[in-house]
C-alpha cells in the first residue's frame, strides 16, 4: 500500500502525467513486496515554492508513505530513482528535489485495516 505524494513548481502536461505514473509504478517495486497493483499517486503542479528563500528555479516534494517499512538501501535506490524520473521528465535538478519517506503502521483499505 504505497502512496506517492508529488507536488512541483512547473506544469505536468498529460504526457508527463501518464510517463510519471508509468515509471513510479516500476520504481515503487523497489521496495520488497511494493507493486504498482496497490500503489496510488498524486500529483500537484504549479505549486508556488521556495526553496533556499528562491523560486526562480523548478522545485519537487515528494512524500511517499508506505505500509510496514523498507531498509535503508531501498529508501536509497528508490530516491536514486525517483530523482532520475523527476529529471528527466519535469527538468528538476537532483538538488532541488526533497524526499520525504513515511513507515505507516496502519493501513485501512476497503473498510478493514492491515
Amino acid at each position: 500500500m504505497p502512496f506517492i505524494n508529488t507536488k512541483v513548481s512547473v506544469g505536468i502536461t498529460p504526457e508527463q502525467e501518464t510517463t510519471l505514473k508509468t515509471q513510479l509504478g516500476k520504481a515503487i517495486s523497489v521496495i520488497r513486496g511494493k507493486s504498482e497493483n496497490w500503489l496510488m499517486l498524486n500529483f500537484e503542479d504549479n505549486c508556488r515554492m521556495y526553496f533556499h528563500g528562491d523560486n526562480s528555479k523548478p522545485l519537487a516534494f515528494v512524500e511517499v508513505k508506505i505500509y510496514g517499512s523498507a531498509t535503508p538501501h531501498e529508501y536509497s535506490q528508490l530516491t536514486e530513482l525517483i530523482t532520475d524520473i523527476l529529471g528527466k521528465v519535469l527538468g528538476i535538478s537532483p538538488n532541488c528535489i526533497y524526499i520525504k519517506y513515511e513507515e505507516v503502521e496502519y493501513w485501512g483499505y476497503n473498510g478493514y485495516n492491515f
